[in-house]
């Protein structure tokens, strides 16, 4: 007997609440970036072991929307390096990843299985991945470089 599994749906509501909380989470780490093309570098360490360095690079700024890519850099070498384009929608007071890795333009639903091994929810995870991410470098990161 061959059980049929039920099709994916969005949850809207939970995705909406994930970008909303990025955005949040961003305007704390890079509070001007709709003001001024900068960048942010904060560390991410444990003792005195430099785990990592998460990159906040505006591409684009626009009236309305602010185009960042978060990366990170001096990973471990066995770890894969994260890269995300993320897009910031100001009058929306969200944020949504919508480029990582090689896959751009990332849809709501992908069939599954698919030649590019995406799960049915990929933006999703993309998405709580980011916060993830964001909020640990809330938690655990300082300035790279000591203030005087």
């Amino acid at each position: 007997m061959r059980k049929t599994r039920e099709r994916y749906r969005v949850d809207l509501l939970e995705l909406q609440a994930a970008c909303e909380a990025n955005y949040l989470r961003l305007m704390r780490l890079l509070p001007n970036m709709r003001h001024a093309c900068e960048a942010r570098r904060i560390a991410i360490s444990q003792g005195d072991l430099l785990l990592g360095v998460l990159v906040l690079e505006v591409l684009e700024s626009c009236p309305y929307t602010t185009t960042l890519q978060v990366s990170q850099e001096h990973c471990l070498s066995w770890l894969p390096v994260p890269k995300m384009e993320v897009r910031v929608y100001h009058d929306a007071r969200m944020a949504e990843v919508i480029r990582a890795e090689n896959a751009r333009r990332l849809r709501g639903i992908y069939a599954y299985p698919n030649a590019q091994m995406h799960q049915p929810d990929e933006k999703t995870q993309l998405n709580l991945f980011l916060g993830e991410w964001l909020g640990h470098c809330q938690a655990c990161g300082h300035e790279l470089e000591p203030v005087l």
